[in-house]
């Protein structure tokens, strides 16, 4: 399945039937999705940008998520950026409450200020 963006109605890790939410939850945890959803999230930016903003990440599989996000409609190439798309707006505002509560867990577990970072993903 690497390499091709999941869909909803087509067979996706955990789900033959391809239910809507699997295909998202498939997506979701492939290695440095959220991660290159979350640097879009305010700011387009183009490839070199992103695996900055991403260190460690290789540009193979900058692209290969690139390509998936893009397939599945939630980041456009716009130029020489990429940006979220409306679609792919929405799911980072959805992702929002999970951001607030993960900060509290942070504050509550005594994670130092410094880990607690709003920009790092």
């Amino acid at each position: 399945m690497e390499g091709r963006a999941p869909r909803p109605g087509v067979p996706v890790r955990g789900s033959a039937s391809g239910r809507p939410v699997m295909a998202a939850l498939d997506l979701l945890g492939r290695r440095w999705t959220l991660r290159i959803l979350w640097e879009l999230r305010q700011d387009p930016a183009g490839f070199r940008e992103l695996q900055r903003r991403c260190a460690r990440m290789s540009s193979s599989v900058l692209s290969t998520r690139l390509d998936e996000l893009t397939g599945a409609g939630l980041v456009t190439p716009d130029g020489d950026t990429y940006r979220l798309t409306r679609l792919g707006a929405e799911l980072v505002e959805a992702l929002s409450p999970l951001d607030a509560w993960s900060r509290r867990w942070a504050a509550e577990t005594g994670t130092p200020p410094e880990a607690r970072a709003a920009d790092d993903a």
